[in-house]
């Protein structure tokens, strides 16, 4: 056995250990799958608050295997510059990825994807996924999207290179892939703030979507919404610690430099330490949609990319005084959700359930009638 495929198998390995891959079909393909084809030649490494390229012909070839089967993320793309094309550091948000495998395997599993049933792919990336969705289902029962036309056109070539030829698309994967309708499971490798109603019209009676629920908070919650013959889509959040970028027509539009207003200003009993929470951070996400969280000195900060309302905390004593501006009060709408979430219990994410109908998408505390928040349309 050569050293790629033992490290394969070591990797499979250490997700069935960790509960990622249990089915006999997935570590398959995992043990069969060569993810250094779909890493390429170069990586980013983040060195303080830019990002180093790393290059294959730079590193010792038994080195690079062990990193490239290492579950990591590898990010391969900054701000639309690829690793490989980069001179330099360089700074920026991470715009494309290669996932840390437990990951693409435990939304594989979470979808229950059976033989014989057909994927779209929302999300094409290095292609690995796909690849992997390929080696179990076959090509011709795989679709994939991807919105930038440099990743899809690297992918494809990535995946042809290693002997699958799904049908792949580039554009908006927001909007679905039409031509492959009905598909038994959309799996989305990006977030969403909010479901497109495409991927609802494109599945079959009783087909799931498995995706990453996130916003400006950059808070993250997985879930699996299966259709009922209603048209609706109903589940519950898994309440695994996972996150993905989101997707593109979905990122923060950019914003000025914070600058504090003095505003309103009471004391709060809600310690600002709650957003530090999985899941606290994700309830403070629901109730204020349209907020980045920044980190200040004295606290955190609330600013609305929409209505420039902010909101801001600073020690008080042994409490905390926040500032309120702009037309939203922000702090109260998030107060408000957090004093709900802890009367219940402070519960985690598998607390939490969504539903998706032709008109809102909610998200509820506890079950349908309890405790909820809209999510953006």
């Amino acid at each position: 056995m050569n050293l790629a495929a033992s490290l394969r198998q070591s990797l499979a390995d250490e997700l069935a250990r960790g509960g990622q891959l249990t089915d006999p079909a997935w570590r398959a393909a995992v043990e069969a799958v060569p993810r250094e084809v779909f890493l390429g030649d170069a990586v980013f490494r983040p060195n303080g608050a830019q990002w180093e390229p790393a290059h294959r012909d730079q590193t010792a070839d038994e080195r690079w295997l062990q990193q490239t089967y290492a579950n990591t993320t590898w990010v391969t793309q900054v701000d639309g510059i690829s690793a490989h094309d980069a001179a330099g550091p360089v700074t920026g948000r991470p715009t494309s990825s290669g996932t840390l495998p437990s990951l693409v395997l435990r939304m594989l599993e979470l979808a229950d994807i059976r033989e014989g049933q057909r994927v779209l792919e929302i999300g094409t990336g290095t292609g690995y996924s796909t690849a992997i969705l390929c080696h179990r289902l076959g090509d011709e029962a795989v679709y994939s999207v991807e919105y930038d036309q440099h990743l899809a056109a690297t992918a494809a070539q990535k995946l042809h290179d290693a002997g699958y030829f799904p049908r792949l698309v580039t554009a908006d994967g927001l909007r679905g892939y039409q031509d492959g309708a009905e598909y038994d499971t959309i799996i989305a490798t990006c977030s969403v703030r909010t479901i497109p109603p495409s991927w609802l019209w494109q599945l079959r009676d009783a087909g799931s979507v498995v995706t990453t629920i996130s916003g400006w908070m950059l808070a993250s919650g997985l879930i699996r919404l299966v259709l009922d013959e209603d048209g609706a889509a109903h589940g519950r959040f898994a309440g695994d610690h996972v996150s993905y970028m989101l997707a593109r027509p979905h990122e923060r539009p950019h914003r000025p430099t914070f600058y504090p207003h003095p505003g309103t200003v009471r004391t709060t009993g809600v310690n600002p330490d709650l957003l530090d929470d999985w899941t606290g951070r994700f309830i403070a996400q629901l109730a204020a949609p349209s907020a980045e969280l920044v980190r200040t000195a004295g606290g955190i900060a609330l600013l609305d990319v929409a209505t420039g309302s902010q909101a801001w905390t600073e020690p008080y004593g042994n409490s905390w005084n926040v500032h309120q501006d702009g037309p939203l009060q922000l702090w109260d709408q998030v107060e408000s959700a957090l004093y709900l979430w802890q009367k219940e219990g402070a519960p985690d994410q598998t607390a939490l359930g969504m539903t998706v109908t032709e008109w809102d998408q909610t998200v509820w505390l506890g079950d349908p009638t309890g405790p909820s928040w809209q999510l953006p349309t």
